[in-house]
């Protein structure tokens, strides 16, 4: 796979504006319900091999 280089021109750094107290109590909030969401979700279980008996 070859370099891609930047177009003469363009440039592609971004600059997002700082958070402010709101905006980021929002985002902490979000995760926090997002975490507990998934932990509740119950993952199947793993069924574990057995051994057969080959004289049975």
């Amino acid at each position: 796979m070859g370099h891609i280089a930047e177009p003469k021109g363009v440039d592609f750094i971004i600059k997002s504006p700082p958070l402010t107290d709101k905006e980021r109590k929002e985002i902490s909030e979000h995760i926090k319900k997002r975490k507990i969401e998934i932990g509740k979700k119950s993952l199947p279980k793993r069924r574990t091999r057995t051994k057969e008996n080959p004289k049975a």
